[in-house]
């Protein structure tokens, strides 16, 4: 299945993946042993010292000290003051092996000096934003354009949360129809509609605080992989309603966390076609990591409507968009005038400001130029087959895979439960298990810091095309380190 220009190498076996995830979490949670714990909870204390005092100054007036959910880590956050390629530096001159790229978007590494060069030259002269329209708008549009099979126009916003916000709205208004159909497990921002079986399948509204019931009257979810479930719920919605859009990650909930079969896009897509819904691509991941023009250009699926995310920007803010087909993105005219007699209502004075408009004009096209997305993931599959040996020497029951760029190491598969309603008397032993093992992918996150390595919540890591084979090597054996320590291994 070799597909030149794509970071996906080889798509993996996903029954042998989720036959691997299965035996992981019907074992008992594997942790660092408490002496080596120690060990590294002293790193903090010893070598993280101005960051340990800058998070006491931040929890007096940020709420849990820190602004976004990615920064915080245990014991404490960090605090970093250099981003640059494959490499993060905190303010107290730690050097460490950059997996989280962001949350994804950095595919070339972090502050590329090309692109900054451009943004610099764009301050100089426009500043960061005017209110009115700025040439880099239309080179971005028609960059994404030419490369979309799915997006014939595009609407750059705020963020992926406001991309899907707007994506349910166009839908609502293009198919006159009401329900949503997202994938379980799957993040697709924190509006209130969508925040519906966030993270784990099946959980539905019971993490959903602060959202009345009523918002969900018209959201459902199917569990990933069962096709048959979609079809079901597209069946039922027809008498009430009907369907306007599905949302589905075209790699899995989570960025793959729960992979999919290879099939299960283009089946997705002839049931929205016979039901009369909108098939919604979330590619806030997956589009310029997976290839130029998207997982929809490598699976050979062409979506109604697509989410961007934060590399339309180039990991600069206004992070996010919606494309698709003209019929549709037309309910997205801007300004007062338009042929559609209902529009759907989406704003954002930043949105598309020159700054972000040119950093992700040239991001973007950079990524091309230098073929990154393939780069990266031919990263991903050397760290990938680093970890499963490692995981081999040890004796461990950790999994690992990748879908290119996008890597994956569960050691103790806090996402990896479903939660079935109809079951009530199971839910909390369930919610008990999986804060437990959340507890402890804190602490696996923490032995990675302190060896070094920054990955996502300990689960995830993003290569990017910065990451040579000696950076690779050297974060191999630093995880090797970190294996050494888990509670039963004997090194």
């Amino acid at each position: 299945m070799d597909k030149p220009g794509y970071a996906i190498s080889e798509y993996h076996d996903t029954r042998k993946v989720y036959e691997q995830l299965n035996a992981l979490i019907s074992q008992p949670i594997r942790t660092i042993r408490k002496d080596a714990m120690d060990e590294y909870l002293s790193y903090f204390e010893a070598k993280c010292t101005t960051s340990k005092k800058m998070m006491g100054e931040a929890e007096k007036v940020i709420p849990g000290a820190v602004q976004h959910n990615l920064a915080f880590n245990y014991p404490f956050p960090l605090a970093f003051s250099k981003a640059e390629g494959a490499f993060l530096h905190d303010v107290d001159g730690n050097k460490y092996i950059d997996f989280l790229q962001a949350g994804g978007p950095t595919v070339l590494g972090s502050n590329p000096e090309p692109v900054r060069e451009k943004v610099i030259e764009l301050l100089n002269s426009c500043g960061p934003s005017t209110g009115l329209f700025h040439e880099y708008e239309m080179k971005l549009a028609s960059f994404i354009c030419h490369r979309f099979k799915g997006v014939e126009m595009f609407r750059m916003l705020g963020s992926g949360t406001e991309a899907c916000m707007a994506a349910v709205r166009v839908a609502r208004v293009a198919t006159k129809k009401k329900n949503i159909i997202k994938l379980g497990g799957a993040y697709h921002g924190w509006s209130d509609q969508l925040s519906y079986g966030n993270r784990i399948p099946g959980l539905r509204f019971l993490e959903s605080h602060g959202i009345p019931l009523a918002c969900f009257k018209y959201t459902q979810e199917v569990f990933p992989n069962d096709i048959a479930a979609l079809e079901k719920q597209l069946k039922w919605n027809r008498i009430r309603g009907g369907t306007a859009a599905v949302f589905m990650e075209p790699m899995g909930p989570e960025s793959g966390t729960r992979p999919l079969d290879y099939d299960y896009n283009a089946q997705a897509r002839d049931l929205c076609t016979k039901y009369g819904a909108l098939l919604v691509f979330d590619e806030v991941v997956t589009a310029f990591r997976i290839g130029v023009d998207g997982a929809q250009g490598y699976f050979g699926v062409t979506p109604d409507l697509t989410i961007f995310g934060k590399v339309v920007a180039g990991g600069y803010p206004s992070a996010g968009g919606i494309g698709g087909k003209t019929e549709y993105m037309a309910c997205l005219a801007g300004g007062l005038g338009g042929k559609k007699s209902k529009k759907a209502h989406v704003g954002g004075t930043m949105a598309a400001n020159p700054l972000s408009s040119a950093a992700g004009y040239y991001t973007v096209k950079m990524i091309e130029e230098t073929n990154a997305c393939e780069v990266a993931g031919k990263a991903g599959d050397r760290l990938t087959q680093g970890l499963q040996t490692l995981i081999d020497t040890y004796g461990l029951p950790f999994v690992a895979y990748n879908q290119g760029s996008i890597c994956h190491l569960e050691t103790v598969g806090t996402m990896l439960f479903d939660i079935n309603i109809f079951r009530p008397w199971e839910i909390p032993a369930k919610i008990k298990e999986i804060h437990a093992r959340k507890d402890v992918m804190t602490h696996m996150g923490a032995a990675y810091m302190a060896e070094g390595l920054v990955t996502l919540a300990g689960s995830r890591l993003y290569t990017s095309a910065a990451d040579t084979d000696e950076i690779i090597d050297d974060a191999l054996t630093r995880f090797e380190r970190v294996f050494k320590n888990v509670d039963g291994v004997k090194a």
